[in-house]
């Protein structure tokens, strides 16, 4: 027998849950960019918590920028030993790029880290998958606290390179809206190449920890981070021209140090055989990276939603892989 209306839990009809008022359908469909918005900043926050909460903060601050200063620091002794005074001019050329990997390190890294702790340490990963939240909403969340946290030490290495090595560096001749632009087009590119690391790190074991690195390390070579490209074959120098990265490092450092050597122009280059000896202005270094850039976004969000239909088919964002 049907219960008394006035004794009936929360105004449920004689019909069951049709009338029942307390169901928000907005709550499993979402509310559009306010809740995107909502679900990217918790996302970043918990990142930097995660980055963060192991240790006091002068402690956490020492191990981010240990890494790069210490490699910078390292270049440059080399550079010293086998060039001499006459690659001095050449200190700035690696300490911008060896300060900078630190953001590509932390970019490229950070979105796939993020995939195998919340998989294989927290077990957490199918739960943040069945939430109202996007899934690479929650993961770009936490790419950006890693992100910055690399900026962080690229920004300590370059101002320590520029007090305590020499470096010539004057604030009135740096390109401000070229550096501006190109620092906003460049981390839309790194972030585009941890996405496309994270849709890899969605099929692969728990022993995939070393491939954000091992990819790192390759776009290291062709990119012109700490050495022109002209010391490498042509062939790997036009991989290096497809590559957002190369044109991100040469726009800034066009940017920072506009007198300063350029990683992509001289003879026998790649560059010179398509353009000419000339290196390319900071209209043609946008441009460059503008493309090459829109191009790796597109690329990667087409790969990272196959990737994840591919991943829920397969049931792998239910299972840790740990052997």
């Amino acid at each position: 027998m049907a219960a008394p209306a006035a004794t009936r839990p929360l105004g449920l009809g004689p019909i069951g849950l049709s009338g029942w008022d307390g169901l928000d359908p907005a709550r499993t469909r979402g509310r559009g960019w306010r809740d995107l918005w909502r679900s990217y900043r918790t996302a970043v926050r918990l990142g930097w918590e995660i980055e963060a909460n192991w240790t006091d903060p002068l402690l956490f601050f020492v191990h981010s920028i240990a890494q790069p200063v210490s490699s910078a620091l390292i270049l440059i002794v080399m550079l010293e030993i086998v060039g001499g005074a006459a690659s001095r001019e050449f200190r700035g050329y690696v300490v911008t790029g060896s300060a900078l990997w630190s953001i590509v390190i932390s970019g490229v890294g950070g979105l796939a880290w993020s995939v195998l702790d919340d998989r294989e340490t927290y077990r957490m990963l199918r739960y943040l998958y069945v939430s109202p939240s996007d899934f690479l909403v929650v993961l770009l969340g936490r790419g950006t606290a890693r992100i910055a946290i690399g900026a962080m030490g690229a920004s300590i290495t370059l101002a320590v390179g520029i007090a305590l090595l020499g470096i010539p560096f004057d604030p009135g001749r740096v390109n401000w809206p070229l550096l501006a632009v190109s620092m906003v087009l460049g981390l839309a590119a790194i972030v585009a190449g941890g996405v496309l690391m994270a849709a890899v790190c969605l099929h692969a074991r728990q022993e995939a920890w070393s491939y954000p690195e091992a990819a790192a390390g390759a776009l290291f070579l062709v990119t012109g981070a700490v050495f022109p490209l002209a010391v490498l074959p042509s062939a790997v120098q036009l991989v290096g021209l497809a590559m957002p990265i190369t044109w991100w490092l040469a726009a800034v450092r066009l940017a920072l140090f506009p007198d300063g050597p350029s990683s992509l122009a001289g003879t026998g280059t790649a560059w010179a055989a398509l353009a000419g000896p000339v290196p390319p202005d900071a209209g043609q270094t946008l441009l460059a990276l503008l493309v090459t850039g829109a191009l790796g976004v597109l690329a990667a969000a087409i790969v990272f939603r196959a990737s994840e239909r591919r991943a829920k088919d397969r049931g792998l964002l239910d299972q840790t892989t740990g052997s």
